[in-house]
């Protein structure tokens, strides 16, 4: 007769099973399909399978898990090419700086990982983007942003001071990535464009 606790530990798979089909979070389903392998391996050596059991645990396991690892972490980025002139303004406290801080904390809420590319003029940025070597280009657009500031004077009157801000021309060719920022980035500073791959390849 099998022991009770044999049958919490058989108990354990389909509900592994089941939390790891619904986990949206791909580094949590990582955990979770570690955990699935371990309780496998861990049946069959209960069983008497200890053969099996040590198959399950290398490769069902530690290899499964290993190369899943590194397929997340190599796929779940966003890349966005700048111009290498402009990567100065991002360690600055600049407006550049900040839409760069947005578009992170967006795809940070999608699991993905912002990564900017560098490029040294415009033309190889292109490049870039029409031999998919990133998925977005973002560079600095030559029209610019008004906005109106009023500051009080001495004489308690208000001044309108006009100031400018650079304006930034975000280009996509990942549709799904430019409906994400499309409907959760407001940042009047920039404008998205999305071109698809055969655009992409006719401007190149």
């Amino acid at each position: 007769m099998i022991d009770s606790y044999i049958y919490v530990i058989i108990a354990l798979l389909p509900l592994t099973s089941c939390m790891l089909v619904f986990q949206v979070n791909p580094y949590y389903a990582l955990v979770l399909r570690g955990i699935l392998g371990a309780v496998a391996a861990l049946v069959y050596a209960v069983l008497g399978a200890a053969d099996v059991a040590l198959t399950e645990a290398l490769v069902g396991t530690m290899l499964a898990v290993t190369l899943y690892a590194i397929a997340v972490r190599s796929s779940l980025v966003m890349r966005i090419g700048i111009l290498k002139e402009d990567m100065t303004q991002v360690e600055q406290d600049s407006s550049f700086a900040q839409l760069i801080a947005r578009l992170r904390k967006i795809v940070n809420k999608h699991h993905l990982r912002l990564e900017l590319v560098t490029y040294p003029d415009t033309e190889a940025l292109q490049q870039g983007l029409s031999e998919k070597e990133i998925h977005a280009t973002c560079i600095q657009s030559e029209s610019k942003v008004l906005h109106l500031e009023k500051t009080e004077t001495a004489s308690t009157s208000l001044v309108a001071n006009h100031l400018e801000e650079k304006l930034y021309q975000t280009t996509i060719r990942v549709r799904r990535l430019y409906e994400i920022l499309q409907s959760e980035l407001s940042a009047p500073e920039t404008i998205l464009t999305y071109v698809s791959e055969a655009n992409v390849e006719e401007k190149h």
